[in-house]
């Protein structure tokens, strides 16, 4: 299969599929950090810590922490190439488009922030995108090549740094541990008083997640945003019935490390002892990651081959089309139900209740998303996005199924 791009102006179907799917793995995670304010803090929520709480927990862990929010950037590194062909329908030149689409993907993300969820990734993806449009033309071996290199530097320094939490003295974890608690509690109150509070909160968190963000999803979801345009390049998604055997050695790679990898980093995730054995299950957990996610893509693939004429695929590929609006419907939805604009439900929900609120709303947005693509060309979202990009007001309704 050639590596150079072909004029493509029907949307493709598959691409939109996997962003469904992966906003449902997505929204599994964050439900659980707008349920409790004991998340990612490395401690067991007090209120949850029976057998079916940490069954549930571990579950997660296992299947959807740290794997989907790389098929989503995988996703958005494909897309990529599809907005260079875009450009050249157009006959628009490229990187202005680009740099529009970021600045707005920026701004959507901070709103989306400060007001929803300081878990957010569209700030990241924003910034990253002008990385990744510095770097968009390289050939598809530099890219896979620098893929791998952000993934061993980041495992590597997270080894490290479980190495000296080893030897850390056990006063100092046990010390650590109180910190962390009395954390949680002021997030709570903040959380459950006013939305000013909680704005305000989430001020107070972003000035400390950016650590996190750089350390551990930047640098991985850089790396997904190279193999998918080094896959976007060959069009790998448009004809993937002529890569069967390496959608074969995904699935090889992710049942026989991604999986094991998985189970280590939930093991010590919610059965760890110490903060050594979290980080270290992390440092496994970020080397594995990539090849549970491939081999989600490549399953996921051969699903869509079975499914592609029923109503299931149909609604996946709908609400991956409104994939951003969904995903901050998502988080609206999330804190109505858990925060002090709605129900104040943090703190109250059990890993299990979370988990089937997830199932439930993801559900929803399947249908409605159909009903909104019926009569509109874009998610509302979307519409504003592309209007940013291209500078003009695109159509409102539906006339059509370009992918412009």
């Amino acid at each position: 299969m050639s590596g150079a791009l072909t004029a493509t102006p029907e949307r493709i179907a598959d691409v939109d599929a996997l962003r469904g799917c992966a906003l449902f793995g997505i929204l599994v995670v964050n439900i659980g950090a707008f349920a409790t304010p004991w998340f990612g803090l490395g401690l067991t929520d007090p209120a949850f810590h029976g057998g079916v709480d940490r069954a549930t927990h571990f579950l997660v862990a296992l299947l959807f922490e740290t794997k989907f929010y790389l098929l989503f950037s995988f996703l958005f590194g494909y897309s990529f190439t599809l907005q260079m062909q875009a450009a050249a329908r157009a006959d628009a030149p490229f990187v202005p488009r680009m740099l529009r689409r970021q600045a707005g993907l920026w701004l959507i993300g901070a709103l989306h922030a400060v007001f929803l969820f300081h878990g957010d990734i569209l700030t990241t993806y924003a910034m990253l995108g002008i990385v990744l449009l510095a770097l968009h033309r390289c050939g598809e071996r530099q890219a896979l090549s620098l893929a791998l290199i952000l993934v061993t530097v980041c495992v590597g320094f997270w080894a490290w740094m479980a190495w000296l939490q080893n030897l850390q003295p056990a006063g100092d974890a046990a010390q650590q541990a109180v910190v962390m608690a009395q954390k949680a509690a002021t997030a709570l109150a903040a959380y459950r008083a006013t939305p000013t509070t909680v704005i305000t909160q989430h001020l107070r968190e972003l000035s400390e997640i950016w650590i996190v963000l750089l350390l551990v999803q930047a640098p991985c979801a850089l790396a997904m945003f190279l193999c998918g345009l080094a896959a976007g390049k060959r069009e790998m998604l448009l004809h993937a019935s002529a890569y069967l055997p390496l959608r074969r050695r995904l699935l090889w790679a992710g049942a026989l490390v991604g999986l094991p990898g998985a189970a280590i980093y939930a093991w010590t995730s919610v059965y760890g002892d110490s903060q050594a054995w979290q980080v270290a299950g992390l440092a496994v957990g970020l080397a594995t990651a990539p090849l549970l996610a491939g081999a989600y893509l490549a399953l996921a693939l051969a699903l869509f081959e079975r499914l592609r004429d029923g109503t299931l695929f149909a609604l996946l590929a709908d609400t991956g089309r409104m994939a951003l609006s969904n995903y901050l419907l998502q988080s609206a939805i999330c804190a109505w139900l858990f925060l002090a604009y709605g129900a104040r439900l943090m703190g109250s929900v059990s890993p299990l209740g979370a988990l089937a609120l997830a199932v439930i709303l993801f559900c929803v947005q399947l249908p409605l998303s159909r009903w909104w693509l019926r009569g509109h060309a874009y998610g509302p979202v979307e519409w504003l996005l592309r209007a940013l990009t291209i500078a003009a007001w695109p159509r409102w309704r539906r006339a059509g199924t370009a992918y412009l």
